[in-house]
Formats: C-alpha cells, sequence, structure tokens
C-alpha cells in the first residue's frame, strides 16, 4: 500500500529548494470526499486549516499548516477538512 510522506517544520532553505511558493493554491471548505492519486502523485504545503487522510484499509494522517507531504501515485483516500483548508500543491508524472 502506498505511504504518505510527512516532512514537518520545513526551513526556508528546504522550502525555496522544493519551489513551493510557485505552485498552485488550492482552497477547500469543511467537508469529506475520496481522492485516489490514479496518475499522478501530489506534493503539498498545507498553509491554513486542517485535514485528516485515510488512506484505504491505513491509518488516518492528520495534516496541519507547515507540513510538507508526499501522497505517493496509486494512493487511495477519504479527505475530511476539519479546518478550511488553504495548500500549496504540485503534481508530478513520477
Amino acid at each position: 500500500m502506498p505511504e504518505i510522506s510527512v516532512e514537518k517544520d520545513l526551513t526556508d532553505a528546504r522550502k525555496a529548494e522544493l519551489g513551493i511558493s510557485d505552485w498552485n493554491v488550492w482552497e477547500c471548505e469543511v467537508r469529506q470526499f475520496r481522492l485516489d492519486f490514479d496518475q499522478e502523485l501530489e506534493r503539498s504545503y498545507i498553509l491554513e486549516g486542517e485535514i485528516v487522510v485515510t488512506p484505504d484499509g491505513g491509518e488516518p494522517v492528520t495534516l496541519v499548516p507547515g507540513d510538507y507531504i508526499t501522497f505517493p501515485k496509486g494512493l487511495k483516500s477519504v479527505w475530511s477538512v476539519t479546518k478550511q483548508l488553504r495548500k500549496h500543491y504540485t503534481h508530478d508524472a513520477e
């Protein structure tokens, strides 16, 4: 089963190295929905809010501002936005 990777407390240098400020911004109100990464992986950096991502057959992962996350290709999951979410994101074909 693909694993969600979380890196916390990125330095400004690491954020610059990743190019996070150039990524798209996505916002979502409090809600729950299914999200599967069939074609590509997603890299995200949480700016505001909170989300709990539960992979099919896995444990929930709570993501908060400052978290840098890699959602791997093949991940099937349910997202529960518990506080209005705002994040940078980019997709890679891998």
